[in-house]
């Protein structure tokens, strides 16, 4: 592509161009130097359009019904006149790289609307549950028009917290019978909740209703995610479409909140600042893995490494005076 066609793809974005959403978040994914570059410039160009969207990052283990929720909630919001761009995290296979990228399937109904875009990425080995490139397409999505941006991520357990630094508000979907209150309280996930939701109430009404009074113990014991808020729980069948009413009234009072004491614009710009650092982190093992000098000396240190003749300590202080 040209300058001319990068410029063609910020006007194509703008103007809500499926097509050009597609290429310009393919451009921004790509691992070359040149394109990273370029996707530089068009987010630049498309930064005035963003930030107009409220952003929700859905989590919870495989089998809770992230999917079936999402395709609910999102049909629900554009019955009221919203339109909703998914992101859903793909797991990338540790043997072949490789990934599935079913949501579209799964969202079939919502794959259809014209007032929604299904983005599926593969998580290529980044960890937190998010892709490498999360943040910025969602960026693309709001300059595109869409004002909510959910972020579904892959399902991995716990540690999945990544997403809570890139959207405003963080939800936890939990199963019934899925573990008692000790293991409620253990942190990681749980700690970061804005919402916790029990999704499929509607296959042991009791087990939720339990459930749910274990989880609000256990969050009582834990420091609130965001100061002046009560973490709710709440509970939903999204096969049935039950309690997404309570869930979006949930999200638009949690809103109210953090904005009326300006923490909504203040995590926004700290995630913004956390975003920045990681990247510069990233191009750092990017440029030192390029480095010539690092290359050369590589293959003997990894060696000897592996040969346990030489402590991993001193390997590293070696390839990075190799670097200096």
């Amino acid at each position: 592509m040209t300058v001319a066609n990068d410029s063609q793809l910020v006007d194509g974005v703008i103007a809500g161009n499926r097509r050009a959403l597609a290429k310009t978040i393919t451009l921004i994914e790509s691992s070359r130097v040149d394109h990273q570059a370029r996707a530089g410039d068009v987010l630049g160009a498309l930064l005035p359009r963003t930030g107009r969207s409220i952003r929700v990052g859905i989590s919870g283990v495989p089998g809770v019904g992230k999917s079936t929720f999402i395709e609910a909630l999102g049909m629900a919001l554009i019955g009221r006149g919203h339109k909703v761009a998914v992101l859903a995290i793909d797991p990338s296979s540790s043997l072949t790289g490789g990934s599935i990228l079913g949501d579209k399937t799964r969202m079939e109904k919502l794959s259809q609307s014209p007032d929604a875009y299904i983005r599926p990425s593969p998580s290529s080995g980044s960890l937190g549950g998010v892709a490498a490139r999360t943040r910025e397409a969602m960026l693309v999505c709001e300059a595109a028009g869409f004002d909510v941006v959910i972020v579904e991520t892959v399902g991995v357990g716990q540690s999945e917290t990544a997403v809570a630094g890139m959207t405003d508000v963080f939800v936890l979907l939990q199963l019934p019978n899925a573990g008692d209150d000790l293991q409620a309280i253990k942190k990681g996930i749980v700690e970061l909740a804005d919402i916790v939701v029990y999704n499929k109430c509607d296959i042991d009404e009791t087990a939720a209703g339990r459930a749910m009074q274990q989880m609000r113990g256990a969050l009582h014991l834990l420091r609130a995610a965001s100061a002046g808020w009560t973490v709710p729980v709440l509970k939903v069948s999204a096969l049935q479409h039950a309690g997404l009413d309570e869930f979006w009234v949930a999200i638009q009072r949690y809103q109210e909140a953090m904005q009326a004491t300006g923490a909504w614009e203040a995590r926004r710009s700290r995630q913004a600042l956390d975003w920045m650092w990681a990247l510069v982190d990233q191009g750092l093992r990017s440029r030192f893995e390029r480095h010539a000098a690092v290359r050369a000396a590589l293959p003997d240190v990894r060696a000897a490494v592996a040969a346990g003749t030489l402590p991993a300590s001193a390997a590293a202080l070696r390839l990075l005076q190799a670097m200096d």
